[in-house]
C-alpha cells in the first residue's frame, strides 16, 4: 500500500478487543454477585447525549405527573445516576485538600501493612495480628483523622448533592409517553 506521496507502507498492527462503553477499564472482582451487579450497572448506562438532551426537560404543568416521572426515570437512567453519584463523591475528595490527604494517609498505611505482610506475620507483645486485625487497627487510627478532615460533612454534603441533582433531572425529564402525548398534542394544533 502506498500513501499519497508515493511511499511504501508496511507493518502488522495487532488491535485489543475493547468493550465499546468503557475503553481501556478492566475490573477484576472476586465476589461473584458484585461482579454481576457491575455488569448489569455498566450495561445499563444510556448514552450520555440522551441523558443532557436539553430537549426533552420540561417543567412539569402540575404535580401530578411528577411521581410518576421520577420513578420512570430512575429506573430508566439508574445506572447513569450512579455516575453522577461517584462524581460527586471525586469532585468532593478532590477539592478538599485535607480529606485527600487523609484518605492518602489510610491507604498509604494499608499499603505498607500489604508490604510487611508479605514478608512475614507482624507481631505486637508476642501475639501474632491477622491482617484484617491490622486493617482494623488502620481504619480505628485513622478515624481522628478523618473526623479533623471533615469526612463526615463531606458525606452529608454528597447525598445531599446527589438528591438534589438526581431529583431535579427525573423531575424535569419528560418520559416517552410524555413525549408522545405532546406530539400529538402538536400535531392537533
Amino acid at each position: 500500500m502506498t500513501d499519497n506521496y508515493g511511499s511504501k507502507l508496511e507493518g502488522n498492527i495487532d488491535i485489543p478487543e475493547v468493550d465499546q462503553n468503557f475503553k481501556g477499564m478492566s475490573i477484576s472482582l472476586s465476589n461473584v454477585n458484585a461482579r454481576e451487579w457491575f455488569t448489569k450497572t455498566r450495561e445499563g448506562v444510556k448514552p450520555w447525549g440522551e441523558f443532557f438532551n436539553f430537549n426533552k426537560f420540561k417543567v412539569p404543568k402540575s404535580v401530578a405527573p411528577v411521581p410518576k416521572r421520577v420513578v420512570r426515570n430512575i429506573e430508566q437512567f439508574q445506572s447513569n445516576y450512579m455516575f453522577v453519584f461517584g462524581g460527586l463523591i471525586v469532585f468532593c475528595i478532590l477539592t478538599s485538600p485535607l480529606l485527600l490527604v487523609a484518605i492518602a494517609v489510610c491507604l498509604g498505611a494499608c499499603y505498607i501493612i500489604s508490604l510487611k505482610n508479605q514478608e512475614r506475620k507482624v507481631r505486637i507483645l508476642g501475639k501474632e495480628l491477622s491482617l484484617v486485625q491490622q486493617y482494623a487497627a488502620v481504619g480505628l487510627c485513622s478515624f481522628p483523622i478523618f473526623w479533623l478532615a471533615g469526612a463526615g460533612s463531606a458525606v452529608f454534603w454528597v447525598i445531599g448533592a446527589s438528591f438534589f441533582v438526581i431529583m431535579l433531572h427525573a423531575s424535569m425529564y419528560i418520559t416517552a409517553e410524555e413525549s408522545e402525548a405532546i406530539e400529538l398534542e402538536m400535531e392537533e394544533v
